[in-house]
């Protein structure tokens, strides 16, 4: 029997898939990697009989880098990033070894079908699946295809069962049109990234940003941002007039009219108008007219609207917006979030999915009476010829999807029932009037059909009060008259519904990557998020943007990243040639960023007037090694310590606090050691600042403390302090932690494992000796005579934390309370004392409670 390999993009998404086509009759089994599944079923394809196994990836299979010597900022002139670095792929997730478990399932199959997500990121995952599979799969008749393509939108039993039966072939010029995005984002992202990065860092202390990246399409939405702040800057307000008339007409209550000269700049021209009106008491209607009108009905839902509508209105970030709406996609609840279309396809069935939600009691009546008197045709959008529009998929409760998922789903549904619900119409009356020889009119507003704001109330036509009833010539009694002065007032900080609309218009990332690109200026601190989802510029990145603009402003202006993704879009289409514009393109680049290098100085006076210089921040914390002078700690992202004597500055671990360790020096360079820590239930480890920065010995990368450090006879080194190999990772060996009494505990030097062992101990050493069980350090430990929890009073025992039944209950695992993941290198280095085989060695049954979690954990 042949068999059929199908690939999802996600796990939930294979389980559902595998559950419609094989009609719940499949079985279910993990794969080697632990996070995807297999769901096996038999069936049938192509007219055979075969064996289907379901299975999916996490995202992206690969991921473009540069090779190895090239992710060296030290060593690299950035200028090199742009032609003379070569790329390589990797894998996205290595600890996930998702190419060798799409091998392993790969291996005798005949046939693969692709279940990837239908946009231009999936097909280039169809192709990192390809690259993968195809070697290990069975070679057949060199006529017989064995690669096919499933396109879907939702995930429906109608909808997942029509793909199956009109399977294509996956589409290699829309993957190459994702190759040479990423490799253009790569090259021209570092290049500048990694030089402003090191220019400015290496000079300022106050920046608060660890990176001071810069993105072809990142760049250009900051700058959107700081546009608006300048122009609010520059704001200058002036003082207008304007008349302001009240009048009644028997007991009804006043009306208030518009004047309809609106408003004056001269005061003096104002008055004259006032005067003139003031010759009169009464106000004459001149005119009634009352116009019905309509409010159209919404288009159906894309992308970009639901982003808007989610930051505006339900107050949701777009990057977190996007996480829900695919949930709620994989889940089924929805249709596929990412698309550019408004426009239902001839073949949707608006009846069957609008029947699906007959019996929601927020919207149950509202749908009954549309199904009984008929839908009206929606409104004719914009085929972009990706997906269907986005819209409700099934039923669903809040209960079911939480919080801001139901939030997201009822605002989705809401929209779509709109779309098919008739148009909003009201009746306008406007009455003119004149008071004197000046015109004065007011309007008014009656609903005569609330048609689709019965779904999006937010729209509806506000409740006003009655206009009077009134015909030409009747006469109003003049209540008041006056001249008001007001002042002109700024734009308001763009807010994230506004910047969407923006990047849309002008063409800066997708549908996609729009959100992607917003979240990175405010990570980055270039703009904060203030109430209102408005996006208010940081000094750093207000700074940036007019350098850009001082230096070449079309590395913040749109035109070229729009014109770029257009050439993007002529290769996904097969009307450009790959190579091509990938050479184009970063050839343009590399001459801007040249002259940007050159030019460098326009942006750094600029930073001058805004931040401090690096000698100037921060306060003294420990001595150089060089100079034996006190180096500034300086706290603002990235926290560093710098020397102003020596002109040096060294990198520190980040998301944690720095204090002075004891006083202590390194053996190998005089340097004063600092103690890193991130909180009295996180993990705290020593470092010598100069070590940290320029690794002393040949197995050591950069970013070690001292707790990864292999100097042989050091106090402080991994050889001095290591007990064991860790728990729970391949390559952590846990380290004493030395300050931690009398709450004494080790950590893994590598994850955030933290064993807690001995409490109220007086002291706790490492000993020269091993376990001959495990190979871990023994350890000995003094207790207080008061406080020993020994047998038998004892005081003083030396063991294996692991196999010693004497310290079985005094030893506790636990996880250390971690902000961020810590920023530092390093692999799996053998040798040393303390580790050997450790607890994953042992070829012992485990006896004591350390032991079995240490089994556990393996």
């Amino acid at each position: 029997m042949r068999t059929v390999l199908m690939v999802a993009e996600k796990p939930s998404l294979a389980q559902s898939i595998a559950k419609i086509l094989s009609k719940g009759n499949c079985t279910s089994r993990k794969g080697l990697n632990g996070a995807c599944s297999v769901h096996e079923y038999a069936g049938s394809f192509q007219g055979q009989t075969v064996r289907f196994k379901m299975t999916s990836v996490c995202g992206h299979v690969m991921t473009l880098d540069f090779i190895g010597k090239y992710n060296n900022w030290d060593k690299v002139d950035p200028a090199e990033l742009f032609s003379k670095a070569p790329t390589e792929k990797k894998e996205a997730t290595p600890k996930l070894n998702m190419v060798k478990y799409l091998q392993v399932e790969a291996r005798g199959c005949d046939y693969v079908v692709l279940w990837l997500d239908c946009d231009k990121e999936g097909e280039n995952i169809c192709f990192e699946v390809l690259d993968a599979i195809q070697p290990v799969m069975n070679k057949g008749n060199v006529r017989e295809r064995s690669v096919y393509r499933a396109k879907f939108s939702s995930i429906t039993d109608t909808d997942i069962w029509n793909a199956m039966n009109h399977l294509g072939e996956p589409n290699r010029n829309e993957a190459l049109s994702v190759d040479a995005r990423q490799e253009l984002d790569l090259r021209i992202g570092c290049a500048f990234t990694r030089f402003q990065t090191k220019y400015f860092q290496g000079k300022y202390g106050n920046l608060d940003s660890s990176l001071i990246s810069f993105g072809p399409c990142q760049t250009p939405t900051l700058g959107f941002c700081v546009e608006r702040h300048d122009k609010i800057q520059s704001f200058k307000p002036e003082t207008y007039w304007v008349l302001q008339a009240k009048v009644f007409k028997g007991k009804e209550s006043p009306l208030t009219l518009d004047w309809n000269r609106v408003r004056v700049f001269d005061r003096d021209v104002g008055q004259m108008f006032l005067n003139l009106a003031k010759t009169s008491r009464e106000a004459t209607v001149e005119s009634v007219s009352k116009k019905e009108k309509t409010k159209q009905r919404p288009q159906a839902l894309n992308t970009v609207e639901m982003l808007r509508v989610a930051s505006s209105a339900l107050g949701m970030g777009p990057q977190h917006t996007m996480q829900i709406a695919e949930r709620l996609y994989t889940q089924g609840y929805i249709s596929y979030p990412r698309t550019e279309t408004t426009h239902y396809p001839e073949n949707f069935d608006l009846k069957g999915t609008l029947k699906q939600q007959s019996n929601n009691p927020m919207w149950a009546e509202e749908v009954k009476a549309l199904l009984a008197t008929g839908l009206n045709r929606p409104r004719k959008g914009t085929d972009a010829g990706d997906h269907p529009p986005i819209t409700p998929m099934r039923a669903a409760s809040e209960a079911e999807l939480g919080s801001d998922g139901w939030r997201l789903y009822e605002y989705i549904t809401r929209h779509f029932i709109a779309t098919v619900s008739q148009d909003c119409k009201y009746l306008q009356t406007t009455i003119d009037f004149n008071i004197g020889t000046e015109g004065f009119s007011c309007n008014g507003k009656t609903l005569m059909s609330p048609g689709y704001t019965t779904m999006m109330p937010w729209q509806g036509i506000p409740l006003e009060e009655a206009m009077p009833a009134c015909e030409r010539g009747d006469t109003f009694t003049v209540d008041e008259i006056k001249l008001v002065e007001k002042q002109t007032s700024p734009p308001d900080y763009l807010t994230e519904a506004e910047l969407i609309t923006l990047m849309e218009k002008h063409g800066i990332g997708t549908d996609a990557s729009i959100p992607v690109h917003i979240n990175n200026i405010c990570q980055r601190n270039y703009v904060t998020v203030e109430s209102g989802r408005k996006l208010k510029p940081t000094n750093l990145g207000i700074v940036l943007v007019h350098g850009y603009y001082k230096i070449d402003a079309e590395l913040v202006l749109p035109t070229i990243r729009s014109a770029v993704e257009k050439q993007l879009n002529l290769i996904a289409q097969g009307k450009a040639n790959y190579q091509q514009v990938l050479q184009h393109t970063l050839d343009i680049f590399k001459r801007k960023f040249h002259f940007f290098v050159d030019s460098i100085t326009g942006m750094d006076e600029l930073m001058e007037v805004s931040f401090s210089p690096i000698a100037a921040t921060g306060k003294p914390m420990s001595r150089c090694g060089k100079c034996h002078r006190f180096m500034k700690y300086i706290q603002a992202k990235p926290s560093r310590l710098h020397c102003s004597h020596c002109d040096e500055t060294y990198s520190l671990p980040q998301n944690g606090a720095i204090k002075l360790y004891k006083e202590l020096r390194c053996p190998l360079d005089d340097f004063e050691l600092v103690l890193w820590t991130s909180g009295a239930r996180g993990k705290s480890y020593p470092l010598c600042p100069y070590c940290f920065s320029n690794p002393p010995f040949r197995d050591m990368k950069k970013g070690m403390g001292c707790n990864e450090c292999t100097h042989p006879s050091c106090q402080h080194s991994l050889n001095s302090l290591g007990i064991g190999q860790c728990v729970e990772c391949d390559s952590g060996v846990l380290v004493l932690d030395p300050t931690s009494g009398p709450k004494w505990r080790m950590a893994c030097n590598k994850c955030n494992v933290v064993v807690h062992f001995f409490e109220h101990a007086h002291r706790v050493q490492v000993a020269q000796e091993s376990c001959n069980a495990c190979d871990a350090s023994l350890v000995a430990v003094d207790f207080n005579k008061t406080r020993t929890p020994l047998p038998a009073g004892e005081t003083q025992h030396t063991g294996c934390v692991f196999c010693d039944p004497v310290f079985q209950d005094l030893v506790e695992l636990k996880h250390a309370t971690m902000r961020h993941a810590m920023h530092r290198g390093g692999g799996a280095r053998r040798g040393g004392r303390g580790r050997g085989r450790g607890r994953r060695g042992n070829p012992k049954k485990p006896k004591d409670k350390m032991a079995a979690l240490a089994a556990y954990f393996v």
